[in-house]
């Protein structure tokens, strides 16, 4: 399988509406962290979400969160970090 592109070594922090949001899984989404379909050439696909509330949300975009689309902090464990 693919590794993932570590698009940022901490999360976006961002207020979302309700609404399907899709999280890029592969890293390479110029529209980080959504999806703009970049993972098309990749093993990966994007991660539905629903938001039923307007919250704020931590965003993984090192891509290796056990709990996508949300940050849980892995961060901190890559190399270099």
């Amino acid at each position: 399988m693919d590794s993932p592109k570590v698009a940022d070594t901490k999360p976006v922090i961002l207020e979302l509406e309700p609404g399907n949001y899709y999280w890029c899984s592969c890293g390479a989404s110029q529209q980080q962290p959504f999806c703009d379909g970049s993972h098309k050439v990749t093993s990966f696909t994007p991660v539905k979400f629903e938001i039923s509330e307007a919250q704020k949300v931590a965003l993984c975009q090192c891509k290796y969160t056990q709990n996508p689309p949300f940050c849980d902090g892995s961060h901190s464990k890559l190399p270099n970090s």
